[in-house]
Protein backbone atom coordinates (compact mmCIF):
# COMPACT_ATOMS: atom_id res chain seq x y z
CA UNK A 1 0.00 0.00 0.00
CA UNK A 2 1.72 3.43 -1.03
CA UNK A 3 -0.26 6.43 1.01
CA UNK A 4 -1.02 9.38 -0.85
CA UNK A 5 0.87 13.05 -0.33
CA UNK A 6 -1.32 13.95 2.80
CA UNK A 7 -1.20 16.04 5.74
CA UNK A 8 -0.72 14.65 8.98
CA UNK A 9 -4.51 14.36 10.04
CA UNK A 10 -6.28 13.44 12.96
CA UNK A 11 -10.14 12.06 12.30
CA UNK A 12 -12.52 12.32 15.02
CA UNK A 13 -15.42 9.26 13.97
CA UNK A 14 -18.07 10.52 15.81
CA UNK A 15 -18.20 13.25 13.95
CA UNK A 16 -18.13 11.84 9.79
CA UNK A 17 -21.64 11.18 8.87
CA UNK A 18 -22.69 8.21 8.33
CA UNK A 19 -23.70 6.64 4.77
CA UNK A 20 -26.45 3.83 5.14
CA UNK A 21 -25.60 0.84 2.48
CA UNK A 22 -28.46 -1.95 3.18
CA UNK A 23 -27.35 -5.25 2.63
CA UNK A 24 -29.22 -8.60 2.15
CA UNK A 25 -30.32 -8.05 5.40
CA UNK A 26 -29.70 -5.38 8.09
CA UNK A 27 -27.54 -2.37 7.08
CA UNK A 28 -23.61 -1.26 7.13
CA UNK A 29 -23.11 2.28 8.31
CA UNK A 30 -20.16 3.79 6.82
CA UNK A 31 -18.05 6.56 8.36
CA UNK A 32 -15.58 7.17 5.28
CA UNK A 33 -12.15 8.97 4.50
CA UNK A 34 -10.79 9.00 1.66
CA UNK A 35 -7.25 9.35 0.60
CA UNK A 36 -6.67 9.29 -3.23
CA UNK A 37 -7.02 5.68 -3.99
CA UNK A 38 -7.35 4.42 -0.62
CA UNK A 39 -10.28 4.58 1.77
CA UNK A 40 -10.46 4.32 5.57
CA UNK A 41 -13.54 3.91 6.99
CA UNK A 42 -15.53 2.89 10.17
CA UNK A 43 -18.21 0.76 9.65
CA UNK A 44 -21.16 -0.66 12.18
CA UNK A 45 -23.59 -3.91 10.79
CA UNK A 46 -26.37 -4.35 12.72
CA UNK A 47 -27.85 -7.37 14.42
CA UNK A 48 -28.71 -9.81 11.34
CA UNK A 49 -26.60 -8.34 8.62
CA UNK A 50 -25.52 -10.40 5.51
CA UNK A 51 -23.83 -8.49 2.44
CA UNK A 52 -25.56 -8.14 -0.68
CA UNK A 53 -22.64 -9.04 -2.78
CA UNK A 54 -19.14 -10.89 -2.88
CA UNK A 55 -16.58 -8.30 -2.91
CA UNK A 56 -13.32 -9.18 -4.42
CA UNK A 57 -11.35 -6.14 -3.39
CA UNK A 58 -8.36 -6.08 -0.85
CA UNK A 59 -9.11 -5.18 2.97
CA UNK A 60 -7.17 -4.77 5.84
CA UNK A 61 -9.74 -5.14 8.45
CA UNK A 62 -9.80 -4.98 12.12
CA UNK A 63 -13.00 -5.94 14.74
CA UNK A 64 -13.20 -3.49 17.34
CA UNK A 65 -17.03 -4.70 18.77
CA UNK A 66 -19.32 -7.24 18.60
CA UNK A 67 -18.69 -10.85 16.15
CA UNK A 68 -18.22 -10.80 12.87
CA UNK A 69 -18.47 -14.05 10.20
CA UNK A 70 -16.63 -13.94 6.96
CA UNK A 71 -17.60 -16.29 4.27
CA UNK A 72 -15.35 -17.09 1.16
CA UNK A 73 -16.95 -18.27 -2.10
CA UNK A 74 -14.72 -21.57 -2.00
CA UNK A 75 -16.71 -22.55 1.51
CA UNK A 76 -14.37 -21.47 4.05
CA UNK A 77 -16.02 -19.58 6.76
CA UNK A 78 -14.11 -17.49 9.68
CA UNK A 79 -15.57 -15.85 12.74
CA UNK A 80 -13.90 -12.87 14.43
CA UNK A 81 -14.18 -11.18 17.66
CA UNK A 82 -12.78 -8.18 18.71
CA UNK A 83 -9.08 -7.65 18.82
CA UNK A 84 -8.98 -9.81 15.51
CA UNK A 85 -7.91 -8.80 11.85
CA UNK A 86 -8.14 -9.81 8.69
CA UNK A 87 -5.96 -8.91 5.66
CA UNK A 88 -7.07 -9.94 2.19
CA UNK A 89 -5.38 -9.10 -1.31
CA UNK A 90 -7.03 -7.89 -4.44
CA UNK A 91 -5.27 -10.95 -6.41
CA UNK A 92 -6.01 -14.45 -6.16
CA UNK A 93 -7.90 -14.52 -3.12
CA UNK A 94 -11.45 -15.79 -3.22
CA UNK A 95 -14.27 -13.45 -3.06
CA UNK A 96 -15.84 -12.94 0.66
CA UNK A 97 -18.84 -11.51 2.15
CA UNK A 98 -19.87 -10.74 5.89
CA UNK A 99 -22.67 -11.09 7.93
CA UNK A 100 -22.94 -10.64 11.84
CA UNK A 101 -26.08 -12.23 14.10
CA UNK A 102 -25.06 -9.61 16.86
CA UNK A 103 -23.78 -6.46 15.40
CA UNK A 104 -20.23 -5.56 15.06
CA UNK A 105 -17.78 -2.95 14.44
CA UNK A 106 -15.12 -2.56 12.25
CA UNK A 107 -12.25 -0.77 10.67
CA UNK A 108 -11.09 -1.15 7.72
CA UNK A 109 -8.46 0.05 5.00
CA UNK A 110 -8.57 -0.68 1.41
Amino acid sequence: MKLPDNPFTVVDWTAVEPTVHPGETGEALWRTLAMGDIRIRQVEYTPGYLADHWCDRGHILYVLEGELETELRDGRRFVLTPGMSYQVSDFGDPAHRSSTRTGAKLFIVD
